[in-house]
């Protein structure tokens, strides 16, 4: 692998986006410029322009007038036939650098605010300097001075005046074989790894010129369009989106003739893909219908066979659903107390019957102590001893009790 870009650490960070995309799906990291723009000089190097204009109000209208331009390849054009062979700018400018505008023989309509322009079109840079000049019928009074914002300038009228302009930056002064110093170029930084142990993927020059990096299948599933520098849009593709594609992209743009270093940072986010879900539209008696929502739209074809589908239905519950359950409740209640108040009659009916019985039975006999002639001769062998009966009722028990305690006499009731 290629190290990133170690020779132009100063690049400026212009933007940092997130970037979330589902597994298997196509991922675009966009990067446009249109200041890197290249289209190739057909016109003689007539990309870089400078033209002087002056607002005056001497005629009392506030207008913006322009006055002469150049152009790089050396042509020169004034635009009033008064100005002709007055005014004029070196012809040698775009090589020295000095494009000041020499006025000759000047008068008060000349007075007004100047405008040196400079205008690199291929590079979009755009420069102006602005001049301030008065015109004195007294030569001691001819003068230059800074007012705070601009230079002016006092001249005397009549006379030659020369309003500076000089600008010897490289891009104005020079013609360099632009295409070879356009250069884009993508990295990538694995989670946890720094920005100067990145990866370099590709680059890719201005002349056409690519070269790619690393192994064969991450060359494929990652590129940039062969109309890059044509249209300014400089986005990756990455195609079949892995886990392992998670990471820290890097967008580098320079354009060493221009001075354009710039770094745009993308964090990929990879997330599992979302199921489609479907709600089905049920409409039932009593029951508000079920909103129907389809991601997609349905086939028209009966014969089209579409993949598994998961279906929610969604059925939102009505009054009389309510009502129909409270129903349940209650008539189960309601058999519970029925069946308990049939188990308390049945208990009580049979206690009631248990009663009636013993009173009759016991009722059946009535013992008459008359009857009972008791021989105590034959009884008091055995009173010493335990004598185990069954008796069949309480009364009886009772009398025989009464027999073992006392002996037996001979009771004539009659007497």
């Amino acid at each position: 692998s290629v190290p990133a870009d170690a020779s132009n650490p100063d690049s400026v960070v212009v933007s940092v986006l997130n970037i979330s995309a589902t597994l298997g799906s196509q991922a675009v990291l966009p990067c446009k410029s249109y200041r890197m723009v290249w289209t190739q000089d057909r016109l003689n190097d007539r990309q870089r322009v400078v033209h002087w204009d002056v607002y005056s109000n001497y005629y009392g209208d506030n207008k913006m007038e322009r006055l002469c331009d150049m152009y790089s390849a050396g042509d020169q054009r004034v635009y009033s036939s008064y100005n002709q062979g007055r005014i004029s700018m070196p012809q040698n400018a775009f090589t020295d650098g000095n494009f000041s505008l020499v006025i000759k023989d000047v008068a008060e309509s000349d007075e007004g605010t100047y405008s040196c322009n400079l205008h690199h079109h291929y590079c979009h840079l755009y420069e102006t300097v602005k001049i301030q000049l008065a015109i004195t019928k007294k030569a001691e009074d001819a003068s230059q001075y800074w007012d705070g914002e601009k230079p002016v300038i006092v001249a005397l009228e009549g006379s030659t005046v020369m309003l500076p302009c000089v600008n010897r930056n490289h891009i104005w002064t020079e013609r360099h074989s632009e295409e070879e110093q356009q250069v884009v170029h993508w990295d990538r930084q694995p989670p946890g790894v720094p920005h100067d142990r990145a990866d370099r993927l590709i680059d890719l020059y201005a002349s056409g010129e690519r070269r790619s990096y690393g192994p064969l299948f991450i060359r494929q599933k990652m590129n940039i369009t062969d109309t890059a520098f044509a249209l300014g849009d400089f986005s990756l593709r990455i195609s079949e989106l892995e886990s392992a594609d998670e990471g820290t992209y890097s967008c580098h743009l320079h354009h060493h003739y221009c001075g354009l270093h710039e770094r745009r940072i993308y964090q990929v986010f990879v997330t599992e893909p979302v199921r489609e879900k479907k709600v089905v539209n049920l409409t039932t008696h009593n029951i508000a219908p079920a909103i129907a929502c389809f991601p997609f739209p349905l086939p028209s074809d009966p014969n089209v066979v579409r993949g598994h589908n998961v279906i929610n239905v969604i059925i939102p519950e009505s009054r009389v659903h309510f009502f129909q359950q409270l129903g349940y409740i209650l008539a189960t209640l309601l058999l519970f107390i029925v069946l308990l108040i049939i188990v308390v009659l049945v208990t009580r009916k049979r206690r009631q019957r248990g009663y009636e019985y013993n009173v009759k039975k016991y009722g059946e006999k009535d013992v008459n102590l008359k009857e009972f002639t008791v021989d105590t001769t034959d009884l008091t062998q055995y009173r010493s001893e335990d004598i185990r009966l069954d008796y069949k009722n309480n009364i009886l028990k009772e009398k025989a009790e009464q027999a073992r305690s006392f002996p037996a006499k001979n009771i004539d009731l009659d007497k």
